[in-house]
């Protein structure tokens, strides 16, 4: 069966059943498939006097056209927000919160990681908090605007220079905290102590997992992302070079908070009714003493475009030698009957036709067994292996353009190699640097049909609503596992409820 093809490219749902590749061009010709709240985006800020004033100048610019310095054919200017999405983004916030500098910097100085970002993040997520409980408009999204401070010392790998550095106080050995956690000291203090280091340091996870519970939707900006000519190295230039993608971040901001508002921008329109894509997301559990622990979660997006994570359970999932994740046949069993009992809820108590689960690593026996126990007998179960594939190139034989996006090798009935990457004809050039990887996809467990499953891969690169680009190269069930990962082992008692998956991009 060896043979090499193209497959066509899939195209997307907007406004009055039109369909386009590109969704830019469908949001700019015929505004967004599904409509969110027209009285516009509901939104609350907090940063610093400065990073506020930076914020609402960006919002009134996008109020117009954002044209790119030399922009080329990769990227289509973007027309307005309200001419792309169909709702008022108002320059005036229903509530703001302005934070001092210099009481920030008592957090974003201190010395000890751990305890630098619970305070920072603290910081920030306790004034939304107080905000929402005091002020009497209830913003639908919060803009959190990060200092640049707080992009480089509130990540985990950051340090303080010793000449800016605040001496933390009650520190102590991870290992220390995390046995605390477990079995709690004689001294409350100790205790104190040792919240910080059941946290991730990094801030924009904290920022998610803290306020997971209250289900509070936000959006984390660098200043400089909004201004980066205000930000100046010792020659005078921009620290980072953003000119030439200024309709970029408006395209791509534009479009995360009108799906985290409650729209979907597009749909997508080649995928089959009944049919359903889960995703399994692993994380390793740092916080927790047993080397195997980790954290899994499954995202399930519907034929719909819309997106659901599902927490399961943390648990001993690092396996053999290779250092798989795996699960036991309970853990599959509950995690899966979790997003089948979602998509039943959404779908008049019908179990999807088929399902099609998406991993890094082949399934074994014992989890295949959980999921084919949760997905019963109404349910067709298919276990797809996705991952990057180092041991295949192909070049075309002339021309300066790699290989087409869509491109596949069917290797057998069962395995291809998939371009997802490569020359676009819709913007006339390949949007990459390097020649472009394959994906290579295996249906490891259950049947299917090798085209259709490569397919439907290539669509599900086109449903990242965080960003409004032609494609992206890995479907959305696995483009976003390791940040929603790192979301939910971000700090303890995270809700075990499901919550739409625009809370963690």
């Amino acid at each position: 069966m060896t043979k090499l093809i193209h497959l066509p490219e899939p195209t997307l749902l907007f406004a009055h059943g039109q369909s386009v590749e590109d969704p830019r061009d469908g949001l700019t010709l015929f505004g967004p498939f599904d409509p969110a709240q027209a009285y516009g985006v509901r939104y609350g800020v907090i940063g610093t006097a400065a990073g506020i004033r930076r914020f609402i100048a960006w919002v009134e610019r996008i109020q117009r056209p954002v044209l790119d310095e030399g922009s080329g054919r990769l990227r289509p200017p973007f027309p307005g927000f309200e001419a792309a999405f169909g709702i008022p983004f108002s320059t005036k916030p229903l509530v703001t919160v302005e934070i001092e500098e210099t009481d920030l910097n008592k957090c974003v100085l201190i010395g000890e990681k751990f305890k630098r970002t619970y305070e920072t993040a603290g910081f920030f997520t306790e004034r939304i908090l107080h905000a929402i409980r005091t002020e009497e408009d209830k913003p639908s999204i919060w803009f959190v605007i990060a200092p640049e401070n707080v992009y480089k010392y509130c990540r985990p790998q950051s340090n303080v220079e010793k000449d800016q550095r605040i001496e933390a106080v009650g520190t102590m050995r991870p290992r220390e905290a995390r046995g605390l956690a477990k079995q709690p000291a004689l001294f409350p203090e100790w205790n104190e102590n040792a919240i910080p280091y059941q946290f991730d340091p990094d801030f924009r996870n904290q920022i998610k997992g803290r306020l997971l519970s209250q289900s509070i939707l936000t959006q984390v900006v660098r200043e400089s992302t909004l201004a980066h000519r205000d930000f100046l190295n010792k020659a005078g230039f921009p620290t980072r070079k953003l000119d030439k993608l200024q309709s970029e971040i408006a395209w791509n901001l534009g479009s995360a908070v009108y799906y985290k508002v409650g729209g979907r921008p597009w749909k997508l329109n080649t995928v089959r009714k009944g049919v359903c894509y889960v995703g399994l997301a692993f994380k390793r559990d740092e916080r927790n003493t047993d080397p195997q622990a980790a954290c899994c979660a499954a995202q399930m997006f519907l034929d719909s475009g819309d997106g659901v994570v599902f927490k399961g359970n943390v648990g001993p999932w690092l396996t053999g030698k290779r250092g798989h994740f795996h699960l036991t046949t309970n853990a599959a069993y509950e995690l899966l009957n979790q997003a089948i009992e979602s998509y039943k809820a959404k779908h008049s108590n019908a179990p999807p036709e088929e399902l099609f689960i998406h991993g890094r690593v082949r399934f074994d026996d014992p989890e295949w067994n959980g999921f084919l126990e949760a997905a019963g007998s109404r349910t067709k179960v298919v276990g797809v292996r996705i991952d990057g594939s180092d041991d295949l190139r192909l070049y075309r034989e002339v021309g300066a353009m790699p290989v087409m996006r869509g491109t596949a090798w069917l290797r057998d009935s069962r395995a291809a190699y998939l371009w997802s990457r490569g020359y676009v004809p819709r913007l006339q050039t390949y949007p990459g640097k390097e020649v472009p990887r394959s994906l290579f996809v295996e249906i490891c467990r259950g049947d299917a049909d090798i085209q259709t499953v490569l397919q439907d891969v290539l669509a599900l690169t086109k449903l990242n609503y965080n960003s409004c680009r032609y494609a992206d190269g890995v479907p959305v069930t696995l483009k976003f596992a390791d940040a929603v990962g790192e979301v939910l082992v971000s700090g303890p008692d995270l809700p075990e409820a499901p919550l739409p998956f625009r809370h963690y991009i």
